[in-house]
């Protein structure tokens, strides 16, 4: 198996353990995320998404599989299962994951979803009926980024 095939999975076994600094750990000083919900992340800041968000799901199921790597490039398929807001509604995301690396780790980290069938789970109603306007994606992103700057700020 190639080091970065490794490295994508030693990523995704430390998400299925809810080992946020194992995964950080697989992530360049440097790394860019992007995902619908969050946008573009770059360094310490993605790193502590997925320390909140692993942190904050007490449910958390991650399953991942298909991971592919070269020298530069690398990707995967991952689903995750678990209860989103006061309402603690279930969710089944489904994500194709991409992968640039540099000097042996994770240097670009990109999700993409379908965003309108995350926010029917998540969102309930809301979701169902807005869920594909960019009114509701920017809302989401605005609140996902609005906690993950408190979380920062508590951290």
């Amino acid at each position: 198996m190639h080091p970065n095939a490794q490295l994508i999975e030693k990523f995704y076994a430390s998400f299925q353990s809810h080992n946020a600094d194992g995964m950080a750990a697989c992530y360049h000083p440097d790394v860019t995320f992007t995902d619908p919900a969050f946008g573009t992340l770059r360094g310490a800041q993605a790193m502590s998404m997925w320390r909140m968000l692993v942190g904050r799901s007490k449910d958390l199921q991650v399953t991942f599989s298909n991971v592919n790597a070269d020298d530069s490039r690398g990707s995967a398929h991952w689903e995750a299962k678990y209860s989103f807001g006061p309402k603690r509604r279930p969710v089944h995301n489904i994500t194709e994951a991409e992968f640039v690396f540099k000097d042996g780790l994770i240097f670009q980290h990109t999700d993409r979803f379908n965003f309108w069938r995350w926010s029917r789970m998540a969102l309930g109603m809301t979701g169902t009926l807005l869920g594909w306007t960019p009114f509701i994606q920017s809302a989401v992103r605005k609140s996902a980024l609005g906690g993950l700057e408190e979380f920062m700020e508590k951290s």
